[in-house]
């Protein structure tokens, strides 16, 4: 039997309230940890995490760091969760067609309950709504099916990129999930600073930004890529980069925004033999284009083989 068997299929195209439903609830989280976490470099800070449960904020400090709380999707239960560090929990069905104006009600009561004081900026980000969470009643579409078929196959992604992780002595990123974009990503650091921004661009582009990085990623599909990929793109992007080849063949350089980014598809990904082997590959050969053109110190970041201990 293939490996793919045991990876569920998963599409873009019929599905995008369902995913936009789920995005809008990952925003509302998200926005919650933004506003509540001590900074770190590049907003590591403000992401989220895929776990058994579901994906989760992991413990947010309050009441000056003297507690904290959590905030989890259990995709198991299809239920919202809360627990603090004194014991207390709370939680509200997903089911039954709620809205995201009322997930964003009963989170903020139950937060209120808790004595969690949170004031974020109530309106989705860069998912050209233009209006208060409080208002959207209009995607009430979470899915059982959808949502856990996409949580089985960010739980695999997550245990391929922590792999991928391991093999790099440079500066890395947690492997976490981005709720602005909905991906999950890690990305790699040569130690170099890179060219600054222009002064019209974004805060949050100009933090991300800050040195030079190769990123991976894996995202559900959106309008401009309209079915589940991975992707890879290095920043700065170097001249020729994509003359270089990639893993596996179906892997393939697209333009985004004018910079080259590598691509494969999940579906692509599902017809090989052995996906773990080929999402590697992937990556490998992806970092190795980026990190080549770019006169990264390869064999500086190389990790060594351990020996038996």
């Amino acid at each position: 039997m293939k490996h793919s068997a045991k990876l569920p299929s998963l599409l873009y195209k019929g599905n995008e309230q369902k995913k936009m439903t789920l995005h809008l609830f990952l925003q509302i989280i998200g926005k919650i940890r933004l506003k509540s976490m001590p900074r770190k470099n590049h907003w590591w800070y403000v992401t989220e995490y895929v776990t058994t449960k579901g994906i989760t904020t992991g413990s947010i400090p309050y009441n000056e760091g003297m507690d904290t709380f959590d905030i989890t999707l259990n995709v198991h239960q299809h239920q919202l969760e809360v627990s603090t560090s004194s014991g207390e929990s709370a939680s509200f069905t997903l089911l039954n067609g709620i809205s995201v104006a009322n997930f964003y009600q009963r989170l903020t009561e139950i937060l209120k309950g808790f004595n969690i004081s949170v004031s974020i900026v109530d309106k989705p980000f860069d998912l050209k709504i233009d209006k208060p969470f409080g208002e959207i009643t209009e995607y009430q579409h979470y899915d059982e099916t959808y949502t856990k078929d996409l949580w089985r196959i960010l739980l695999w992604v997550d245990g391929v990129f922590k792999a991928f992780s391991g093999r790099f002595y440079g500066k890395t990123c947690p492997v976490h999930l981005y709720w602005h974009s909905m991906d999950l990503g890690v990305t790699r650091f040569s130690g170099n600073r890179a060219p600054a921004m222009a002064e019209g661009a974004r805060l949050s582009d100009k933090d991300a930004y800050s040195h030079e990085c190769i990123s991976f990623g894996f995202w559900a599909g959106d309008e401009n890529m309209p079915e589940p990929a991975f992707y890879s793109y290095t920043y700065p992007s170097p001249e020729g980069i994509n003359k270089e080849p990639l893993n596996p063949s179906a892997a393939e350089w697209v333009d985004s925004n004018g910079s080259p980014m590598a691509i494969l598809t999940y579906s692509n990904l599902l017809k090989t033999d052995d996906p773990h082997s080929a999402l590697l590959d992937f990556m490998e050969s992806a970092y190795s284009a980026g990190a080549r053109k770019a006169n990264w110190d390869i064999e500086k970041l190389k990790v060594p083989e351990l020996e038996n201990i």
